[in-house]
């Protein structure tokens, strides 16, 4: 099992979505939220995917297909709990 931290940031039209939940569903993967912020304007969130890595890298792919930026999360975007 790996772990891979990212960011995925949403535009206004996908903040409302359930993407987050729909790539734990979808995808043999698990979706750790590690910090987040959304408003009306923009929504971003840091998460740590946890699963096997073709899946995770498939769940990527998904993500990016649907309008979501994805970023590789830094180490001071991770905080532990």
């Amino acid at each position: 099992m790996a772990s891979r931290p990212v960011r995925f940031t949403f535009s206004p039209e996908l903040i409302q979505e359930p993407l987050i939940y729909l790539l734990g569903h979808e995808f043999k993967v698990i979706t750790n939220i590690r910090m987040a912020d959304v408003d009306a304007r923009v929504g971003w969130v840091v998460l740590e995917l946890e699963g096997e890595p073709d899946e995770i890298d498939r769940a990527i792919a998904w993500a990016e297909s649907k309008g979501v930026r994805v970023d590789q999360a830094t180490l001071g975007d991770v905080v532990e709990g």
